[in-house]
């Protein structure tokens, strides 16, 4: 997996490519915990280019949103294809986060 950044004035968009799998779950935590000192309002996870996610990653996301919520920094997911957006129904994640079809959109709803 990899993982870019970009910055929309005080939201992070952090853009994931690959699997989304146990052995990337550190470097995923370790990349938003740094975005979060920033004390950052908003993080968006970018999943357009998730072509699979575990358990692993789920439960990563799930920490994520939590630690998030702590510190108050909001976090979005937005761009999940067909194969994520199926995990998180099976799971019945779907309504944990807010979910976005677009990027722009999810950066948008910040303002």
């Amino acid at each position: 997996m990899k993982i870019n950044t970009q910055d929309y004035n005080n939201v992070t968009v952090v853009e994931l490519q690959g699997e989304f799998v146990d052995e990337f779950v550190e470097l995923f935590r370790d990349t938003v915990n740094k975005l979060i000192a920033l004390k950052k309002n908003g993080i968006v996870i970018d999943m357009r280019d998730v072509t699979f996610i575990d358990s692993a990653g789920l439960e990563q996301l799930l920490r994520v949103r939590d630690y998030c919520y702590e510190m108050k920094c909001q976090l979005k997911l937005a761009n999940l294809g067909e194969d994520c957006s199926t995990i998180l129904r099976i799971t019945q994640l779907e309504n944990e986060f807010d979910r976005y079809g677009e990027l722009a959109e999810a950066v948008k709803s910040f303002a």
